[in-house]
């Protein structure tokens, strides 16, 4: 739903710019429920007109908000409301999977695909030695076109023989081999992110952000994996079902 916007701005006589007076009349307006997440914002001259204001100083409104996660900007396409993730935090699954299960394209950007030995803390969480030959993946995970997480991950290499048949979902090329993780383990924390991680997710250094490990297994009981993966806090929460015992 997109009501009509009522953003008349009154000089709050504190100085505040005007820019950022149309950005917390644009965000109260979005927490309020006036345009649902995955809406389009109107254009930038709508916007003028209805709160009296230049497109630069909408232009400024807009980036702030996005720069806060609480607009997202779709190449050719519009601004839009960001919708929040909500990710079940009892369901081992893919971030392919995921995403597709939300109607949206997944895709990766490769940072590095190899094989090495792994380091004595990969080898430990593992449950390997040392001289075990490893694939390490490192890759920003997209899903319809924009970065949400960066990866990291470690795999024994009998689990993961060809890195060439690896496309955007690891679980997908674990399966193909018959080695699909069946379990696991996953811990969350809160941080905030790096400049370098800011810069490939889009988002503002010391932003919010999600730091999660996991760890999956086979049938067996080996590991198969061990991941740790940065996700933006500004559209992830993790929701997990709780029932009285």
């Amino acid at each position: 739903m997109t009501s009509t916007l009522d953003l008349a701005l009154t000089r709050d006589g504190e100085g505040t710019p005007l820019y950022m007076q149309l950005a917390r009349s644009l965000r109260d307006h979005i927490s309020g429920g006036g345009i649902d997440p995955g809406s389009a914002l109107p254009s930038e001259r709508d916007l003028s007109e209805m709160a009296g204001l230049s497109r630069v100083t909408v232009r400024k409104g807009i980036k702030q908000l996005i720069d806060e996660g609480v607009l997202i900007r779709k190449q050719g396409s519009g601004t839009f409301v960001a919708r929040r993730i909500e990710a079940p935090g009892t369901k081992l699954s893919s971030f392919s999977d995921d995403t597709r299960s939300r109607g949206e394209d997944p895709g990766v950007v490769w940072i590095y695909k190899s094989y090495a030995l792994p380091t004595e803390e990969e080898a430990a969480a593992l449950g390997v030695t040392v001289s075990t030959r490893v694939a390490r993946l490192g890759r920003v995970r997209l899903a319809g076109g924009e970065p949400l997480a960066i990866e990291h991950a470690v795999i024994p290499a009998m689990f993961m023989p060809d890195l060439d048949s690896l496309g955007d979902s690891l679980y997908q090329a674990l399966d193909a081999h018959g080695h699909r993780p069946t379990s696991g383990t996953q811990r969350v924390r809160a941080s905030l992110a790096t400049p370098t991680e800011a810069g490939i997710l889009c988002v503002q250094q010391n932003s919010e952000v999600l730091r999660i490990e996991r760890r999956t297994r086979v049938p067996d009981g080996s590991i198969v994996e061990f991941t740790r993966s940065v996700y933006r806090g500004d559209r992830y929460e993790f929701v997990t079902e709780l029932d009285v015992v």
